[in-house]
């Protein structure tokens, strides 16, 4: 497979500017963020078939351009935008974003733009390895209109459109999604439920009511580069947990309690983002423990609980929500446009939680929440539900079998959407390598709160099916092991 867009001899421009133009272009669309390693002179050379001098003069022109700095024996990296105006002569691509300020509270900076800029505007045609979510063909399911249609052509819904409808949430959706909790064991009525633009915005609502900036949060690492951003940018102190197989490693929180009295803890238990592990009782047992003795609040991420089974262990379920909030939504199984998501909470908590809902968004829209409530009670999404899981247990075979060809190994055992592999190489570096193949990866340093290399990256199974793009990881990987 060549190049997306092939440096082109003889094309009336030097070889140094066409190169310098492809790196400004993602360096200003983020798809290569602030702090990010180019390739050494060398490795770049090779990687696009010129000369050591011609890369010089290419990251001689970043230079002049703010986008790059050098440093002495390490190389270049990408400027802080947010704080580094670039040159405004820099070529910049049609569909390029406006800036966004950058923190620099952490060490290294938070990478997650990169890859949400990805996810809206993919690398190539080809389904792409570091997506989040699943193919569109996955999830087309007529059934979705057919319920909008239904409740759009009802006698009630005419009038219950000219109105905001309840801050709540649609009291019908809340009835079902209690009545699809208790069945996961967790106690919740629907006046203890509230439905959110998706789980993202759930996960802020419950951020902003129990947080203020300067408190001390716990969050699991590797972990959601999105929800280390988000926690960031409300300022808060980010202490990174260690995540294995079982769960967080419980000498770390326990330091973290007598140290830093943080506030929340941010968990996903179920099939974890990205290592696919889910957490053990006993693990959940004594994360509770720590909660009651320190008096800090369980924020348990539960967006990947459709493709999990229902018996896998859930601290809101076995805390029964007294110190927990519960979260979840529905776009990465049936619309991830629809944005419908939900939290279950204390009943202490409830009021202000929703006064801070009320403040960002007043309402959700009930159009959407009255036809997935209908798709609830006619059992089309359970057996949605099925045919995905179906689907993605022969996905996930067949992509553990062709990444173990390609030369990789899985460092967390191969479960739910994604699975976590160990490449043996940067794989900060293997991305841009393949960016210019139009595969867009997730490098392992995506995952952790403080950037830094990493030979790991997250696939999805469902957009790892194609054999050439392990046959091309396969080449760059040997050619990177030298």
């Amino acid at each position: 497979m060549q190049p997306t867009h092939p440096l082109t001899r003889g094309a009336g421009e030097p070889l140094s500017a066409q190169l310098a133009q492809r790196l400004a272009a993602r360096i200003l669309d983020r798809l290569l963020p602030a702090g990010a390693r180019l390739p050494s002179v060398r490795q770049c050379a090779a990687l696009h078939g010129v000369s050591p001098a011609t890369v010089v003069a290419a990251y001689d022109q970043l230079l002049a351009q703010g986008l790059v700095e050098a440093r002495p024996q390490r190389g270049f990296f990408v400027r802080d935008l947010a704080q580094n105006a670039p040159n405004p002569s820099v070529k910049r691509s049609s569909h390029a974003p406006e800036k966004e300020a950058t923190s620099s509270r952490l060490q290294q900076p938070i990478n997650a733009t990169a890859l949400i800029r990805g996810m809206f505007a993919p690398a190539g045609a080809q389904p792409q390895p570091g997506m989040g979510i699943f193919p569109p063909d996955w999830l087309a399911a007529p059934f979705v209109a057919a319920a909008v249609r239904k409740v759009a052509a009802s006698r009630q819904w005419p009038a219950t459109a000219l109105q905001y409808g309840d801050p709540r949430g649609d009291a019908g959706l809340r009835a079902v999604l209690a009545q699809r909790l208790v069945a996961l064991g967790l106690p919740a009525t629907p006046d203890r439920i509230l439905t959110t633009v998706g789980a993202t915005h759930a996960l802020d609502i419950v951020s902003r009511t129990l947080l203020k900036p300067g408190d001390a949060v716990m969050v699991e690492e590797p972990g959601w580069a999105v929800e280390f951003a988000r926690l960031d940018a409300l300022g808060m102190r980010i202490l990174p947990v260690p995540r294995g197989p079982q769960g967080p490693n419980l000498d770390v929180m326990a330091r973290y309690c007598a140290e830093h009295a943080p506030r929340l803890y941010v968990s996903v238990s179920v099939l974890h983002n990205p290592t696919g592990g889910s957490l053990t009782p006993a693990a959940a047992h004594r994360v509770l423990q720590l909660a009651q003795q320190h008096d800090f609040h369980v924020l348990e991420d539960d967006t990947y609980s459709h493709l999990a089974p229902e018996h896998a262990t859930r601290m809101s379920v076995l805390d029964g929500l007294q110190r927990t909030v519960y979260v979840s939504g529905f776009a990465k199984i049936l619309a991830p446009s629809w944005r419908v998501g939900y939290l279950a909470a204390p009943a202490a908590l409830v009021e202000r939680l929703l006064d801070t809902k009320l403040l960002a968004t007043l309402t959700t829209p009930s159009l959407l929440e009255q036809a997935l409530a209908l798709c609830i009670e006619q059992g089309q999404l359970r057996r949605h539900t099925e045919r995905l899981r179906q689907r993605l247990d022969a996905a996930r075979a067949r992509s553990v079998q062709l990444a173990q060809q390609a030369g990789c190994r899985f460092a967390a055992e191969p479960a739910g959407l994604f699975g976590w592999i160990d490449t043996g190489v940067d794989t900060d570096a293997l991305a841009l390598r393949l960016l210019d193949e139009g595969y867009l990866l997730a490098p392992g340093s995506l995952f952790h709160a403080r950037g830094g290399a990493s030979p790991l990256m997250r696939i999805n199974f469902a957009t790892t099916q194609e054999a050439e793009f392990w046959r091309r990881l396969h080449v760059h990987l040997a050619a990177m092991r030298g």
